[in-house]
């Protein structure tokens, strides 16, 4: 018996996209790698020109047009991994007609059946097929990150001077304490430091060594500047007055409420959380994780300890300082801290206010 087989005649009309110039970025301290190409399949041309040096990168973008044989008005698509250059290139790139994309390199796609060859070569090659797949529609290659405008990212300066000038006055406390442990003295790093040193002496009864005495008291004057700067950081923090009517206004108000949260703190958590979604431009943009990314415990040198929320490279979001007294105990002020910050998220986003506390000591 013969069997007739009909076919149906495709009515989906063939979609043809323009040509256009794909540009990644080999990013070094003294030397720039360009990768140029069309697409996938299409061998890359690379090339080399100073750091920083951005009229290079215009003509070697207009070369590369005529050696593929692109028109001059062909638009490029570029992209570079997040690093030491910022967002500088990005605004740059972007004000050429650029269009660009900065990437997460801790989320580039890798081959991990076995170790692999790493050239800037290579490197290139491979960005650029991410790209090619990237601008067709494959977003499982890499993750995007969000460019902050200048103002974002200026608003972010203020709370990281803090803390590098607080990990500093760290780090200068504890040489001086290392210091006069190698000798055996314990003495108390306060205002009265200095004359305690004067008459303080090592294990025999002999005067400090002038050479020590010297080294920490140039410690004691680094300590004292630290201090100093400190003071007007906050000062500085103190006088700032969000607007209430904004996104970050709401959460600079809202995060006080939650036990565990101190005055330094919330404004550096409202910061990252609105910078990081760009909540300003998205209010309803559906993050379910909030800033919530990794949670971790993280002991101390005492009994003491807290929990730490951050997400991705970002600093710390939230930390919770907490006495625990087992594991189960932190476990539990994890969870509660999930629950808190949800309430927190919807408390700013309504503009309504009340105290959210966490369960248990915090």
């Amino acid at each position: 018996m013969m069997t007739m087989t009909g076919t149906e005649e495709s009515t989906a009309v063939a979609t043809t996209v323009a040509p256009m110039l794909l540009l990644a970025f080999e990013l070094g301290e003294r030397t720039w790698k360009l990768g140029f190409t069309t697409g996938l399949g299409q061998r890359p041309r690379i090339r080399q020109i100073p750091a920083r040096a951005s009229e290079r990168v215009l003509e070697e973008m207009t070369r590369a047009k005529g050696r593929f044989g692109l028109p001059a008005d062909a638009p490029v698509v570029s992209c570079y991994e997040a690093g030491r250059e910022g967002f500088w290139l990005h605004r740059w790139l972007v004000a050429h007609a650029v269009s660009n994309e900065v990437i997460d390199s801790s989320s580039i796609e890798v081959n991990r059946r076995a170790r692999r060859a790493k050239t800037d070569r290579l490197d290139l090659g491979g960005l650029l097929n991410l790209l090619a797949r990237h601008h067709q529609g494959d977003e499982r290659g890499w993750r995007v990150v969000r460019v902050p405008s200048m103002d974002e990212e200026d608003a972010r300066q203020l709370h990281r001077t803090r803390e590098t000038v607080q990990q500093d006055r760290n780090r200068v406390i504890n040489r001086l304490k290392a210091l006069m442990i190698t000798q055996g003295l314990t003495l108390s790093i306060d205002a009265d430091f200095l004359a305690r040193l004067e008459t303080a002496q090592l294990w025999d009864g002999t005067p400090i060594p002038a050479g020590l005495k010297g080294r920490l008291r140039r410690g004691w004057g680094q300590l004292t500047f630290l201090n100093r700067t400190l003071e007007e950081l906050d000062r500085e923090r103190a006088a700032l007055t969000p607007d209430p009517q904004t996104t970050m206004g709401r959460y600079v108000n809202a995060l006080p409420t939650l036990r565990g949260i101190g005055s330094v703190m919330f404004l550096t958590s409202s910061r990252i959380i609105v910078a990081r979604h760009g909540l300003e431009r998205r209010p309803r943009s559906g993050i379910q994780a909030f800033p919530l990314g990794d949670i971790r415990i993280e002991r101390g040198s005492g009994p003491s300890g807290r929990v730490v929320v951050t997400r991705g490279r970002d600093q710390e979001a939230v930390s919770m300082f907490f006495e625990p007294r087992s594991l189960d105990r932190a476990r539990e002020l994890i969870a509660a801290t999930r629950l808190q910050i949800a309430r927190l998220r919807r408390m700013a986003t309504k503009g309504s206010g009340g105290r959210a506390g966490f369960v248990g000591r915090a």
